[in-house]
């Protein structure tokens, strides 16, 4: 029987020289050409911003200012190592009203160090990340108190402001914890109404509980909270079951109703570690002004331990809600210079790094799907001024 061509062979050839002309046209970037001619509005849109290029080269070229000629700006949100920074800048201040009051004592960093700076008091976490993002000569902050695990989940949304962890400002030792009532153990949070707000290091604490208890993100039912702040508050309410947030909130709201706190970060002290970040056009502009606010950092934790009454009575005006102030910071006392030491990697033993604490803390985001892939933790500190200071004063 002879075989027949069909009625589909012209036009499959046709397809077959058109696909050809078409890779021919591609390689060639004739493609490209006609598209640019014709339809110029479709070339992808190239956005740039300050992230692409390093953080330094609008630095002056020769040092005119070893500190900035304007009050350095550091944000905070409050906790008991908070205490040493109220200590150095003399007391606290908000973005709508930098200025100290009339009479009002001078800091650390003022009286031995000769630098204008002010402590910057935020409600939440979130607003904190904003100030930084923007930076002070934009209504922000130069500097920020945050939880490594805050600059984990927050890099991809910083990347313009190219932070740089300088130090060790304290660690939670008891600050974070979680309160429940009507819940007898950790175990028992399977099923229950858990509120937290997941821009804080509460978050970070309480997802370390449920591994603790051998749960999984979805045995929990979660509430979302406004700010850490409102913890102890939907614990009161009955909107939660069990809330993760300050000690001194939750604690309050859980033996009002009869709960009991389950657990706090005094079961993992290294867990929560809160470092100075700064900018990194501030870093680059200022290094002296690095420098001096560490040691000013350094010696107000010096002093805070050997008397903590004056950093207790500046701490409990600014956050009452931390519950007693001295009790505030010896859960979360300020870092020593053994302790940043140590947390670098600069001298002596951690039983967590800041590498460590970083990269583990990235992973978890990825795990979640809570942030993209972050950088190596040596991309994110600079750790210069920090081993002046160490080697300036020996050991």
């Amino acid at each position: 029987m002879a075989v027949r061509r069909g009625p589909g062979l012209y036009p499959f050839l046709a397809l077959c020289l058109l696909g050809a002309a078409y890779l021919v046209a591609s390689k060639q970037g004739y493609l490209n050409r006609l598209q640019a001619r014709f339809f110029p509005a479709a070339k992808e849109a190239v956005r740039l911003s300050p992230g692409d290029f390093p953080a330094g080269v609008a630095a002056p070229v020769a040092d005119l200012a070893s500190v900035p000629l304007r009050p350095t700006l550091i944000g905070f949100t409050a906790r008991g190592s908070a205490a040493a920074l109220l200590l150095a800048t003399g007391g606290v201040s908000t973005l709508d009203k930098l200025e100290a009051p009339p009479g009002a004592a001078q800091g650390v960093l003022k009286t031995a160090y000769a630098m204008d700076a002010r402590a910057v008091v935020f409600a939440t976490d979130e607003e904190l990340r904003q100030a930084l993002a923007v930076g002070a000569e934009h209504g922000g902050v130069d500097m920020a108190a945050i939880s490594v695990d805050r600059l984990a989940a927050w890099l991809p949304s910083l990347r313009d402001a190219a932070p740089r962890t300088v130090m060790l400002v304290g660690r939670s030792r008891g600050q974070e914890a979680l309160a429940a009532v009507g819940v007898p153990d950790l175990a028992s949070l399977r099923g229950k109404r858990l509120g937290v707000y997941t821009s804080g290091a509460s978050y970070y604490f309480t997802l370390w509980v449920l591994s603790r208890a051998g749960l999984r993100m979805t045995d929990v039912r979660w509430v979302d909270l406004p700010s850490t702040l409102d913890a102890g508050r939907a614990l009161r309410e009955g909107r939660a079951d069990a809330v993760s947030g300050l000690w001194g909130d939750v604690e309050l709201a859980a033996r009002d109703r009869g709960g009991t706190v389950l657990a706090t970060t005094a079961d993992a002290p290294h867990l929560v570690a809160s470092v100075l970040v700064a900018r990194g056009d501030y870093a680059a502009r200022y290094p002296d002004a690095v420098r001096r606010v560490i040691r000013g950092l350094l010696d107000a934790g010096a002093s805070v331990q050997k008397d903590p009454g004056p950093a207790a009575r500046l701490l409990g005006e600014v956050a009452p809600y931390l519950g007693d102030p001295t009790e505030a910071i010896r859960s979360a006392p300020p870092a020593t210079l053994a302790d940043n030491r140590a947390f670098f990697g600069l001298s002596g033993e951690a039983p967590v790094t800041y590498d460590e604490l970083f990269q583990s803390a990235s992973a978890l985001y990825q795990k979640i799907r809570r942030t993209a892939v972050a950088p190596p933790a040596e991309d994110t500190r600079d750790l210069g001024a920090l081993k002046y200071v160490s080697e300036a004063r020996g050991p």
